[in-house]
């Protein structure tokens, strides 16, 4: 792709690095920013080096926040004894669009995949073990996606809370298997948090 303008060619190149977004695609977004009031673009710059220089994660729960606890856990109204393991900001934001969960969350900012090098150890798995010996939590429900590694990493969090007495349970399989959380409907999602199973039963299938 010929370009006239190293500029036009820097701004497409770093556009197109982001997910989903190819050179052709990257180019017609920088150019229509090019047509904007340059007030418009300025902002969208603004918005975007906040974004990286002031976003935190809820030192409770990983979830992104402005503060340091999230809306979530700050919400006297929420139940924290009630505790949805996720894998990202994604699916919390999927899980509460459905409106039918009520309690807190814990974002473990991944799934164990040894074959891209994730381990355990990479993973915010020991905060949520330590919440859990801390007496604060009464059931743990198991969110992550239907996956191989969403399944590894769902057994590996039920072995380590062995031997304390926390109810596990895990969304039931109105998901199919193999998809990815963030892309199911509302109604399905939502009735897959509140007929969610023992995470025992699921070992079992």
């Amino acid at each position: 792709m010929d370009f006239s303008s190293k500029l036009l060619e820097q701004a497409v190149d770093e556009m197109s690095q982001l997910p989903g977004i190819g050179k052709r695609t990257a180019l017609r977004l920088v150019l229509h920013l090019l047509k904007q009031p340059e007030a418009q673009t300025q902002n969208l710059a603004s918005a975007l080096t906040k974004l990286r220089s002031e976003i935190k994660l809820c030192k409770n729960c990983f979830n992104i926040s402005d503060t340091e606890l999230c809306d979530i856990c700050a919400n006297p109204a929420r139940n924290e004894e009630l505790v949805c393991v996720v894998e990202d900001i994604r699916d919390v934001m999927a899980i509460e669009n459905t409106g039918q969960y009520r309690g807190h969350y814990h974002v473990l900012g991944g799934k164990i995949s040894p074959m891209d090098g994730v381990g355990p150890s990479q993973l915010n798995i020991h905060p949520l073990i330590e919440k859990v010996k801390a007496g604060k939590v009464e059931e743990i429900i198991f969110a992550l996606s239907s996956t191989l590694e969403g399944d590894t990493t769902n057994f590996y969090i039920f072995k380590q809370l062995e031997g304390t007495k926390i109810k596990t349970s895990t969304i039931a399989r109105g998901i199919s298997v193999g998809d990815e959380l963030e892309y199911a409907d509302e109604v399905t999602l939502g009735r897959s948090i509140a007929n969610r199973v023992p995470f025992e039963s699921s070992l079992k299938g």
